[in-house]
């Protein structure tokens, strides 16, 4: 599972010009899931997203956490960050995890997300054509990829 995380001042996510999502301060984390992804491996995406150490202390360090600073999270689905571009100029999609599979698991991490961090919580729309908004912070943004487990065997 990828989450592409970026620190805000502010996001918000709109589709067909309604305002559907928004945050304040916090991060904006465009969310790919991949083939083999479980309920383990958004959680384990979630528990690093809260407890990275993107926001500056009070020397300006990034000591600081969202869990830390209770500022907002907004997940947005994004099947492109699993497509595979390594050769040719179209990318290939053969890694991104099929859209009911996605679904389900970008649900899973909301309500875990809902139910673990005290700041705000809010989500893009799964699946659709969404206008993304943002003031990025510093500029910060970091890619995070937590790894499906290796089958027994394999």
């Amino acid at each position: 599972m990828i989450g592409f995380l970026q620190r805000v001042s502010r996001a918000s996510v709109s589709v067909d010009g309604e305002p559907v999502a928004s945050i304040g301060a916090g991060l904006l984390v465009l969310v790919g899931v991949e083939r083999g992804d479980s309920e383990a491996t958004a959680s384990r995406l979630l528990e690093r997203l809260l407890a990275y150490r993107v926001f500056g202390d009070t020397d300006g360090r990034m000591n600081l956490s969202l869990a830390d600073t209770g500022g907002g999270l907004l997940l947005v689905p994004q099947f492109t960050l699993a497509a595979t571009t390594r050769k040719g100029n179209r990318p290939g999609f053969d890694r991104a995890a099929p859209p009911a599979q996605a679904r389900a698991l970008l649900d899973f991490m909301l309500a875990q997300a809902r139910s673990r961090h005290s700041g705000e919580v809010q989500a893009g729309q799964f699946g659709a054509d969404m206008q993304v908004s943002l003031v990025n912070e510093g500029p910060v943004s970091f890619w995070l990829q937590v790894a499906p487990p290796v089958a027994a065997g394999g």
